[in-house]
């Protein structure tokens, strides 16, 4: 069988601080496997059902969890201690009647939400990518590693609501003034805003928003909001 590269073990020093993990009682911590979301942004299985939901004690029990196929992200029964579940994962848990959705709070990259039961198939995913392929048909990237090949009238940085497994989209959040954002990453993660004026990149300058939070008014890239909806959050992110 073929070794899949890279270390499976992180020293607990470099682990982000997100994971909420002790630092001092062992030297290392399971890894990220690379896949759908960045390292650095996601955190693995085994880590999210020991540390942060604390649903767990130790790493041996999280592994019986998760070999044993009761550990589900997105509809889908992840059976590696190192899959790592990032922004708007949605995971459920054998036995556990809570759904849990990770999103960024109170400065936080990830923290993990209890959300209603009807909403376990919904999720919001931002597109990041559109690429023309084969036979004209145009390829939609997601933030999550997700691509789909669709001909809906869509942008770069728009959110979609996308059914899971499946993949559909049921509807699409636009990118434009007036439309309330999520922060996702720095130090106002988790706040949401509204969306004022919307500046194009140039050569030196990366796309961005200046937009309304808390009788504050800033100006931060597009590669740091999401779109949620016009009024109010079109899913549950609170």
């Amino acid at each position: 069988m073929v070794k899949i590269a890279g270390s499976k073990k992180l020293k607990r020093q470099m682990a982000p601080l997100f994971w909420g993990i002790t630092r001092k009682n062992k030297r290392f911590v399971v890894t990220v496997n690379p896949g759908a979301h960045k390292k650095n942004s996601s955190i693995p299985s085994a880590v999210f059902l020991r540390d942060m939901l604390k649903t767990v004690n130790t790493l041996r029990e999280a592994k019986f969890a998760i070999y044993n196929g009761k550990v589900t992200v997105d509809g889908v029964k992840r059976k590696s201690l190192h899959h790592g579940i990032g922004l708007m994962d949605v995971i459920e848990l054998d036995g556990i009647k809570e759904v849990y959705r990770l999103v960024p709070k109170n400065g936080t990259l990830l923290q993990p939400i209890i959300i209603n039961d009807d909403e376990k198939t919904k999720k919001l995913v931002q597109v990041k990518s559109k690429t023309i392929i084969k036979n004209g048909k145009t390829q939609i990237g997601f933030h999550d590693g997700r691509s789909l090949i669709d001909e809906t009238d869509i942008s770069l940085w728009d959110t979609c609501v996308l059914q899971v497994p499946e993949q559909k989209i049921i509807d699409i959040v636009k990118l434009e003034k007036g439309i309330q954002v999520l922060i996702t990453r720095g130090g106002n993660a988790g706040k949401i805003g509204v969306v004022d004026e919307i500046k194009e990149g140039t050569f030196v300058l990366p796309k961005r928003v200046i937009l309304t939070f808390e009788d504050r008014q800033i100006e931060i890239p597009v590669n740091l909001i999401m779109p949620i909806g016009k009024d109010k959050p079109v899913i549950q992110i609170r």
